[in-house]
C-alpha cells in the first residue's frame, strides 16, 4: 500500500484549536457548564493542626446552618476512603487522625457556595497535638521516611572522589513550586440511573479520577463516567490530586440524589493540594585538574509530605536526571523519600527531573569557581560524548545525543564569549550593579518509569458527509495537544483540520486511559489516533481498488481528494460509496511505547524510549544592595525532532522556561512553625509575570533533526523539558555576585536569598 503526503499538516503553524474561543471568553471550563436546577455546592473542612488526634468533631452548627443539605464525614464514605494514587495511604477524609495543616475531615453540601464555605467554619473540633516533623532535612535525621529509600551505585564513587586531584563537599536547599493553575481544582457529579455518576472533572487523569471515585462510592468502573474538555492549566497539580475532590462531589451526590459542585478558592486550593517535592542536597565530588568529574555522591532528601502519592517515581526521575548531560562513570546516589506533616507532594512539570538536574549543575558550577573557570568550559569537558562515554549511571545506551551541536550552534549565536568579556568589563566598573550569564544543557528522558503507563487509546470515526470524530485519553490543559493529535489524523487522511471534531476526553469513549503526563501526550496519543486512522483508511484503499480494479497502489489520498488510477473524486464522496457499501467508517487505535525495560532491583534497564535536549544562555542583572535582578536576554535552541506544529512548540518552549525561572528566582513557599502554608494567595506567593520575561527573548528550533525513534512523524516531547531551561536564569545570577560573596546561593534566588548570600560570604 503506498500513500503520498505532499500537502502535509505536519510541522504546519496551526492555531490553538481553543486559541479564538480562549480571546472571546467562550471557552467552556468545568465551571462554566450550565449548572441544573437543584445543584448544590460543597465546601470542605480543613484541619487547624499539622499533626493531632481528633478528639471530638462536633458538626451540629455546622448542620444547621443556612442553606445545609447534607454533611459528611469519612464513615459516610460507603466503599473505601482512599484517593492514594499508588499507595492506599491518602484518606479522602480524615478519620481519627489529622497530618497536615489543612487535611480534609469533612464536607458540607448547601444550595450555594457561600453558603457552604460560611457553614464549614462553624465546626467545632478538638485536637490533641502531636509533634509535627516540617521539614526534609528534619525527617531524614529522625529517619521519617513515607516510602523506602532507593540508592543507585555506578562504578566505584568513593576511590574516585579519594584519589581524585581535586574534592569538594556541600549542601543546597531547593524549594518547592506550586503548580498555580488558572483554573483551580473543581468536579461536577451528576447522579444517574441505576446508581451510576457522571462527573466532570478538571483532570489530567480521568481513568484514575473514575477507578478512585467508583471505589470510593463502592460502585464499578462501569458506573462512572469522567468527562473533560479542557483544563485551565494543570502542570502536574491535576494527575492524582482531582481524584479526592471528584470523589467529594459525588459521595454527596450519592447521598442527596442532587448533583454536586465542589469548587475549591484559591487560598484553599494552594493550602490542600501538593506542590513541587522541595529537597536538600548533599554532594561530594572528586575531579581532576581540568575539572572532569571523576567520582560523585549525591544525597537527596525530598519532603514528601504525609503520604506517599506519586513521590516514589518523582523521586526515581530526580535520580535518572541528576546526570544532566554529563558522564559520570562513578557515581552513588542515595534518595531519601522523607514523611513530613505537611501536604503530600505531587506531580509538577518535569516530575523530579529538574531537582536532580539542578543538583548537577550547581554542582558543575563549583567546580568552576573552584577552579576559575568559565562554567561553561567545565560542562563541555564533562558531556556525554562517543563510545565509552556515553552510558547513563542506569545503564542505559545514549544514541541520539545533539548536545554538542546545540551548545556549540548557541555559543555562536548568542555571541557567548564576547558577551562574557563585556560583561566582566562591566562589573569591574559597576559598584553595586552586577551582570552574570549561564549557558546551561538540557538532557531529558522522555516515557512514564512506570511502564504500564506507556499505553494509549483513540477513537476516530468519518461521517457520510466526510466530516471526522476524534477522541483519545490524552487530556487537553492548555499546551495543544487536541490540535497536534487532529493535525495527525488530518495528515493520514491527507484531509484539512478543519473537517476534524475535536471532542471531550470521556471515560466511556475511550477506557484505561494513562494520564497527559511524562511529555508523552503526542507521543503516546497521536501515534494511536494513526493507528485508528490507518485502519480506516486501509478499508477505503481496499474498497476503492476492488470497485475501480485496480491495484492498491494506485489508490492516493492527497489534497482532501482521492486519486484512484486516472480518475480522482473528493474525500466526502469516496466515504459516502464506501458508506453505501457498508465498509465500517470506525475504528479504535492503540499505542505502546517500544524498547522501554527497567529492573527496580538493580535500578538498570531502559527507562526511556529517547532524550530530548536543549540549551539555554540567559543574562542578569543583579541589584546587589536589593538583592533584585532583571532578566536582560535569553537565547533558546531546543529540539524538538520534526516539530508537529512549530507555534505550539515554541509556546511551550517559552512558557517551561518561564515557569522554571519562577521556581528558581520568585516562587517561594513558606510554612509556620505550625505546618500552615503562609503564601497561599497571588499577595504572598510570586508567580512571573509578562514584565519578568527577558528583555531580548530568542527561541529557535534546531533545524534538520529528526528523532532517531519511530515517534509519531519523528517528532520529540515539548511539555517538560524546556522547564530546565529556567536553571541559566538562577546560575547566571549566581555568576553576577561570584565576584562579591563565595558562591552559596539558596534556591529560590529572591531578593532575600541574594542578599542572605551576599552578606554571609561577602569577599574581603
Amino acid at each position: 500500500m503506498k500513500t503520498e503526503t505532499q500537502n502535509s499538516h505536519i510541522g504546519e503553524t496551526l492555531g490553538h484549536d481553543s486559541a479564538i474561543l480562549h480571546v472571546r471568553g467562550s471557552a467552556r471550563f468545568t465551571d462554566d457548564i450550565r449548572e441544573p436546577r437543584d445543584i448544590l455546592h460543597a465546601a470542605i473542612g480543613l484541619s487547624e493542626y499539622a499533626h493531632a488526634t481528633l478528639v471530638q468533631v462536633d458538626l451540629e452548627k455546622v448542620r444547621q446552618a443556612p442553606g445545609v443539605i447534607a454533611v459528611i464525614t469519612a464513615k459516610d464514605i460507603p466503599g473505601a476512603n482512599n484517593f492514594g494514587a499508588v499507595l492506599a495511604d491518602d484518606p479522602i477524609l480524615a478519620d481519627t487522625l489529622v497530618e497536615y495543616h489543612g487535611q480534609a475531615i469533612f464536607a458540607v453540601a448547601a444550595t450555594s457556595a457561600n453558603a457552604a464555605r460560611k457553614a464549614v467554619l462553624s465546626a467545632s473540633i478538638n485536637y490533641q497535638d502531636l509533634p509535627a516533623i516540617l521539614t526534609a532535612r528534619a525527617a531524614a535525621e529522625a529517619h521519617s521516611y513515607i516510602l523506602p529509600t532507593e540508592k543507585l551505585d555506578s562504578g566505584d564513587s568513593q576511590s574516585a572522589i579519594d584519589s581524585a586531584c581535586h574534592q569538594l563537599s556541600g549542601e543546597v536547599n531547593l524549594g518547592g513550586q506550586d503548580q498555580f493553575y488558572m483554573e483551580g481544582q473543581i468536579a461536577i457529579a451528576t447522579p444517574e440511573e441505576q446508581g451510576a455518576m457522571q462527573i466532570y472533572s478538571s483532570t489530567q487523569h480521568p481513568s484514575e479520577v473514575q477507578h478512585i471515585v467508583a471505589q470510593a462510592l463502592n460502585i464499578q468502573s462501569k458506573d462512572v463516567t469522567i468527562i473533560c474538555r479542557r483544563m485551565g492549566g494543570g502542570f502536574g497539580g491535576k494527575e492524582s490530586q482531582p481524584s479526592q475532590f471528584a470523589a467529594l462531589a459525588a459521595i454527596l451526590a450519592q447521598k442527596t440524589k442532587r448533583p454536586v459542585k465542589l469548587r475549591l478558592d484559591r487560598d484553599t486550593d494552594m493550602r490542600v493540594t501538593g506542590k513541587r517535592h522541595d529537597f536538600n542536597i548533599r554532594y561530594t565530588v572528586g575531579f581532576d585538574k581540568l575539572g572532569l568529574i571523576e567520582g560523585i555522591e549525591f544525597k537527596f532528601s525530598a519532603r514528601c509530605g504525609m503520604s506517599a502519592d506519586l513521590s516514589g517515581a518523582i523521586n526515581d526521575r530526580t535520580m535518572f536526571h541528576c546526570d544532566n548531560a554529563y558522564y559520570l562513570p562513578n557515581i552513588s546516589i542515595q534518595s531519601y523519600r522523607c514523611k513530613t506533616n505537611t501536604v503530600s507532594n505531587t506531580a509538577f512539570r518535569g516530575f523530579g527531573g529538574p531537582q536532580g538536574m539542578f543538583a548537577i549543575e550547581y554542582v558543575i558550577d563549583e567546580i568552576a569557581r573552584y577552579l576559575n573557570k568559565d562554567p561553561l568550559s567545565i560542562r563541555r569537558k564533562n558531556f556525554y560524548g562517543i563510545k565509552n562515554r556515553n552510558i547513563t549511571p542506569y545503564q542505559q545506551k545514549i544514541r541520539d545525543n545533539v548536545i554538542w551541536r546545540i551548545v556549540s550552534e548557541l555559543q555562536t549565536t548568542s555571541d557567548y564569549q564576547q558577551r562574557k568579556q563585556d560583561i566582566a568589563e562591566f562589573n569591574a566598573n559597576s559598584r553595586f550593579q552586577k551582570r552574570g550569564i549561564a549557558l546551561t544543557p538540557v538532557k531529558f528522558g522522555i516515557s512514564f518509569t512506570a511502564l504500564h503507563l506507556n499505553q494509549a487509546g483513540a477513537l476516530v470515526h468519518i461521517y457520510q458527509d466526510g466530516s471526522i470524530h476524534l477522541n483519545h485519553g490524552g487530556t487537553e490543559m492548555g499546551q495543544g495537544l487536541f490540535t497536534k493529535v487532529a493535525q495527525v489524523v488530518a495528515e493520514e487522511f491527507q484531509v484539512r483540520p478543519d473537517l476534524i471534531k475535536i471532542t471531550a476526553t470521556d471515560t466511556s469513549k475511550v477506557p484505561n486511559t494513562s494520564a497527559t503526563a511524562a511529555s508523552s501526550g503526542s507521543d503516546l496519543n497521536g501515534k494511536a489516533a494513526q493507528q485508528a486512522a490507518l485502519i480506516i483508511k486501509a478499508r477505503l484503499i481496499d474498497f476503492a481498488a476492488d470497485k475501480y480494479d485496480i491495484h492498491t497502489s494506485e489508490v492516493i489520498f492527497k489534497d482532501s481528494r482521492v486519486y484512484i488510477g486516472d480518475q480522482s473524486l473528493p474525500f466526502e464522496d469516496l466515504i459516502n460509496q464506501a458508506y453505501m457499501a457498508r465498509i465500517s467508517l470506525s475504528s479504535t487505535g492503540f499505542y505502546r511505547t517500544p524498547k522501554i525495560h527497567f529492573d527496580r532491583t538493580t535500578f538498570t534497564g531502559n527507562p526511556f524510549y529517547y532524550f530530548s535536549y536543549g540549551a539555554a544562555v540567559s543574562e542578569v542583572l543583579v541589584d546587589t544592595l536589593t538583592g533584585e535582578h532583571r532578566l536582560l536576554r535569553t537565547d533558546i535552541l531546543h529540539d524538538c525532532g520534526n516539530s508537529l506544529n512549530p507555534a505550539l512548540d515554541i509556546g511551550q518552549i517559552e512558557g517551561g522556561f518561564m515557569q522554571g525561572v519562577g521556581w528558581l528566582t520568585s516562587e517561594e513557599l513558606c510554612f509556620s512553625d505550625q505546618g500552615e502554608l503562609e503564601t497561599h494567595a497571588p499577595s504572598t506567593y510570586k508567580v512571573p509575570l509578562c514584565s519578568d520575561t527577558p528583555e531580548d527573548f530568542r527561541v529557535n528550533i534546531l533545524r534538520h533533526n529528526p528523532n532517531k525513534e519511530n515517534t509519531i512523524y519523528r517528532s520529540k516531547a515539548v511539555g517538560e523539558p524546556p522547564l530546565m531551561l529556567g536553571l541559566s536564569v538562577f546560575f547566571a545570577i549566581k555568576d553576577a555576585i561570584s565576584s562579591i560573596a563565595n558562591s552559596a546561593l539558596q534556591a529560590p534566588a529572591t531578593p532575600e536569598s541574594v542578599l542572605n548570600t551576599i552578606k554571609q560570604n561577602h569577599l574581603s
